[in-house]
């Protein structure tokens, strides 16, 4: 290790972006890639293979797969504070998540395209997810799907239970709206559905970016490139910070098992750090400047869009009780893990041909969870940095339902949605009663909001804070993903969203890094990196 280390790339973290960054650019044998990964290779882990672990492992953050952290208070919430973490190990965030594929629909990417150009057009996303793709289901239209990808992805269960089928009755009685086979089809974005799609293997089995990408064929167990690949994997390595020459980004420093080391990139730097990327940022000199001065940093490029506009869905749950003779999932099949579920507009009317709140059943013997998630918050939230020591944690603020409007949207439907579907259900089965909350609770304006900041829960959807926007629009990197103010220095992961997802990140996230892989591998005239229609073809 004493030698200097040169690749022509770095990447820094292998959760979705990163690692089908490192597969695409390693593909070219002539390329070399670093990979620093700041965990472990814990693929053969029960709790990480093992798709029955997937909601123990979301609620429960072992410390051997999780960076361990907690954000600020929330001021709206009654000072309650929530975890501030993701997977810290190989395949980042998509070895420990919940696993639900949900594509973008066609009119965040609308919007994605009038802020950004054609790259980001809803064409074009759904052409790369088809690449991206191995779908294993059912669809009314086959065009939308791919079958060839490296993502496997599971529609489960086949036979669904007789409470998914009563808890989507109920939802299409209530709302309206008719069940779907498919939600990943653009065509039928809204409605109740009885089967999830998931990032699973045909036998159930989790599929990770790390299993899908970083696989056998890609790289050795210890994270050495096979077949002539150029590519190698440090574990246990944390970035520090990236290094400079004057503006151009030149290496990383990392600390390996204990060991501060530098490496250094001819091409490209690239950081796909998830939650971490805006510190990592910030500790490499791009960021406010008043705040970095004070944290005795030198400062780079002076961008006060770092580290702001953060977001993340809101999260809710009702509870139900059951039929004692209704499983919620079906006995061969308990890697299915959810019992129906919807995508519905706003119930007030507003936008009602878009998507804004999501609906997950997840089942038990004696009781139906319904998680309630809005979909399009305007509050905002942001990330800071306490001083340049790059282990101390940042001060990550969400700032959940800062925007009142965000509290009028999650009671409207509570008012809407649950009161209705809690009455559609009694009627096809009196068994399931609404106990939390309970409709006199609904009823009340002043227990409802009570109820809802109480029992609100945190999720894993934290997306834009280093927006993808023009500098003047709050942007921190182009729609290319090179980071404004300063040469080769990449970042690519769920921070760079510039609009809100209405469903999971994942998915999104798989498809910003090949998206920006598929530039760097296919120069334009301007020397920037354009994928041709060929390349998505």
């Amino acid at each position: 290790m004493s030698r200097k280390l040169t690749f022509d790339y770095i990447i820094v973290g292998t959760g979705p972006a990163g690692a089908v960054i490192a597969k695409t650019l390693s593909d070219h044998k002539e390329v070399s890639v670093l990979v620093l990964e700041a965990g472990g290779n814990n693929d053969k882990d029960t709790p990480i293979r093992d798709s029955t672990f997937a909601l123990e492992l979301e609620e429960q953050f072992f410390p051997q797969y999780f960076w361990q952290g907690e954000g600020v208070p929330q001021e709206e919430l009654d000072e309650r504070a929530f975890e501030w973490t993701t997977g810290r190990l190989l395949g980042g965030g998509s070895s420990i998540n919940g696993e639900q594929y949900v594509r973008p629909t066609s009119a965040v990417f609308r919007e994605w395209e009038k802020l950004l150009g054609p790259l980001w057009s809803p064409r074009r996303a759904i052409r790369r997810f088809k690449k991206l793709e191995k779908y294993n289901g059912e669809t009314d239209n086959l065009n939308a799907r791919g079958f060839n990808g490296r993502i496997d992805i599971r529609q489960a269960p086949v036979n669904p239970t007789s409470m998914a089928e009563k808890l989507t009755t109920a939802i299409e009685r209530a709302t309206g709206y008719p069940e779907i086979l498919d939600y990943n089809d653009p065509k039928t974005p809204l409605g109740p559905f009885t089967r999830w799609q998931l990032y699973q293997n045909p036998k159930g089995r989790r599929e990770s970016s790390s299993r899908a990408f970083l696989s056998p064929d890609i790289m050795t167990p210890s994270g050495r490139g096979v077949d002539g690949r150029k590519l190698k994997v440090f574990f246990n390595s944390t970035a520090l910070r990236v290094l400079f020459d004057k503006k151009r980004a030149t290496g990383v420093e990392f600390l390996k098992e204990g060991r501060r080391l530098r490496a250094y990139a001819q091409k490209k730097v690239i950081i796909s750090a998830g939650i971490n990327s805006a510190q990592l940022l910030m500790l490499s000199g791009i960021g406010p400047a008043a705040l970095l001065k004070e944290a005795g940093i030198p400062v780079v490029f002076n961008n006060p869009n770092v580290g702001k506009r953060l977001r993340n869905h809101t999260l809710n749950t009702v509870v139900f009780t059951t039929n004692p003779n209704d499983s919620a999932l079906p006995a061969n099949d308990p890697d299915a893990l959810y019992t129906g579920g919807a995508f519905l507009p706003d119930p007030t009317g507003v936008n009602s041909h878009r998507r804004a709140v999501q609906l997950i059943g997840i089942g038990s013997d004696s009781t139906l969870t319904l998680a309630v998630l809005y979909l399009r918050p305007k509050s905002r939230g942001s990330i800071k940095i306490q001083n340049k020591d790059p282990l101390k944690i940042v001060l990550a603020d969400e700032g959940f339902l800062a925007n009142p409007d965000d509290m009028e949207a999650v009671k409207n439907i509570f008012r809407t949605y649950v009161k209705n579907i809690a009455a559609e259900l009694a009627s096809i089965d009196p068994s399931y009663q609404l106990v939390s909350p309970t409709l006199d609770m609904i009823e009340d304006d002043a227990q409802l909001e009570e109820y809802i900041k109480q029992n609100f829960d945190h999720n894993h959807h934290q997306q834009s804070s280093l927006r993808m926007a023009p500098l003047k629009k709050g942007g921190v990197v182009d729609r290319t993903g090179h980071v404004h103010g300063v040469e080769d220095l990449i970042v690519a992961d769920a921070s760079i969203i510039p609009f809100t997802v209405d469903g999971n990140t994942s998915a999104a996230t798989f498809l910003i890094g090949y998206t920006i892989a598929k530039q760097l591998i296919s120069p334009d005239k301007k020397g920037r990196k354009q994928p041709s229609e060929g390349d998505e073809e």
